[in-house]
């Protein structure tokens, strides 16, 4: 068994005995053989053990643990944590609590001890258990695929890869190592509960199966190793296709090209969704199959400006080029957008040039009236210029974003007015874009909204002598 996992451990995990790792033991079976091979494979090994607090005798486990740790020579930290408190608190099971405070202890120990990797012990059964899980639950096929020996990135690091290194090794056969070496393993009575969905999985449902296959977890073994290697393949092709629609990301939002991200085959689409959600919430477990349709059927069906909540939080925010995937309290905003001065009102004098935010810049020429000038108006489709007639103007125009109870006479409304927030929803301007979106003032009143319409009242006439050209330009 010890050259099978050295294999693993240099092949698989990819990692060699002079490098540091942190091992996560809580003295049951697997990570006590865990931790024991690590030893007698000469690796440099951490020993990190969290008491949940969940059962009487846990703090004499953890100090056993240390004592096993120690007799090894192996370095050892440990912490105790209310995990019901903390279940409670975030609104979790006590199941998936306890194990989210647990990933969190070894990447912050990992970290703080400058280990190359946690490892955590399990083993051959754990992976069928967790295959039969997904399949019972419903999964594509990352999720038939089990879990991978090394894991990078994970939820909770970029840097700090998680290694299952007894992953290819039976419940039995660990058995067989703890007696042969005299090891002593608490066994946590929790384990029994059928009450717990994968005990019931581990008691019940699998022996019954194995009446109809008796090497039925070998079979369902082999298969999540046959699709995880598929989905590698499928995964060095999602990378190709997420940085061909890729825009922009950060911590609170990814934004994709929306016709890039629409032309992609419908099983790369699933990918790419499933990859920004785990991006923007790499903690998340569960990612449902509804989900994932309903950005599918979003990004197919949705008309600029529309916006559905997906999940945990996350919103999809439909513009004309862009799809955003963010934070419901996420402030999405896009340099292309041209950007109002963040307070007050700022003034250009005609002719002139203004700079704003983000590398845009207001330019105004005064043009005498000319047949070249009203042809070169009429055939402009550029909706960042206009031509308003410049002795309706005042001698400077301001520029603001928009206020309470604005109100504008846009393009072919002689008469009467419209808020400028109904007016900006009538033309689907993305909601996150309107409270920054420049108006530009003549005086008090609302003269041009670059992108959509001059008003009425500064329009070319038969009677306009001489021309206010304005150019709103992002360098």
């Amino acid at each position: 068994m010890l050259n099978e996992i050295n294999t693993v451990l240099l092949e698989k995990c990819r990692i060699t005995p002079g490098e540091l790792v942190l091992a996560g033991v809580s003295g049951g079976p697997d990570s006590l053989c865990l931790m024991h091979v690590l030893h007698s494979l000469e690796y440099a090994v951490v020993v990190a053990h969290l008491d949940h607090q969940l059962r009487p005798e846990s703090a004499e486990e953890a100090t056993r643990v240390e004592k096993m740790a120690a007799g090894l020579g192996l370095r050892f930290v440990g912490e105790s944590k209310d995990v019901e408190s903390f279940s409670r608190q975030r609104k979790l099971s006590l199941e998936e609590g306890a194990r989210l405070a647990r990933y969190q202890f070894l990447f912050q120990e990992a970290k703080k001890n400058h280990a190359k990797a946690v490892m955590v012990g399990h083993t051959a059964d754990d992976q069928v258990e967790t295959v039969l899980m997904h399949l019972l639950r419903g999964a594509g096929l990352a999720g038939l695929s089990g879990m991978p020996y090394r894991s990078l990135p994970n939820a909770w690091s970029a840097k700090i890869p998680l290694l299952r290194p007894l992953l290819g090794v039976w419940r039995e056969t660990v058995w067989e190592y703890l007696n042969q070496q005299g090891l002593k393993p608490s066994l946590d009575p929790s384990n029994l509960d059928a009450r717990i969905y994968r005990n019931r999985l581990r008691h019940e449902l699998i022996p019954y199966l194995e009446t109809f296959n008796p090497r039925l977890r070998q079979s369902f073994w082999r298969t999540a190793d046959i699709l995880r290697q598929e989905d590698e393949i499928l995964q060095e092709r999602l990378l190709v296709e997420w940085e061909s629609v890729l825009l922009k990301m950060d911590q609170s939002m990814i934004i994709f090209d929306f016709q890039g991200l629409k032309a992609l085959p419908l099983a790369m689409q699933r990918r790419v969704f499933h990859k920004a959600v785990l991006c923007l919430r790499p903690a998340a477990r569960d990612l449902n199959y509804q989900a994932i349709e309903r950005a599918i059927e979003f990004l197919n069906q949705s008309t600029p400006g529309a916006r559905i909540d997906l999940i945990f939080g996350l919103r999809l925010n439909r513009e004309t080029e862009r799809l955003v995937l963010a934070g419901v309290k996420s402030s999405i905003t896009n340099n292309r957008w041209p950007q109002a001065p963040a307070v007050g009102t700022l003034w250009l004098q005609i002719p002139g040039e203004l700079n704003l935010a983000e590398g845009w810049a207001l330019k105004a020429e005064v043009l005498e009236r000319s047949p070249a000038a009203v042809s070169e108006m009429k055939l402009n489709k550029d909706h960042f210029q206009a031509w308003l007639d410049y002795d309706q103007l005042e001698n400077s125009l301001g520029i603001r974003a928009r206020l309470p109870g604005d109100r504008f006479k846009p393009l072919g409304m002689p008469a009467g007015s419209i808020k400028v927030s109904d007016f900006m929803i009538n033309v689907k301007l993305p909601e996150a874009a309107r409270r920054s979106w420049p108006l530009v003032l003549s005086g008090s009143a609302i003269a041009w909204l670059p992108g959509f319409r001059l008003a009425h009242d500064y329009r070319i006439s038969s009677e306009t002598t001489r021309m206010a050209h304005l150019r709103l330009e992002l360098s």
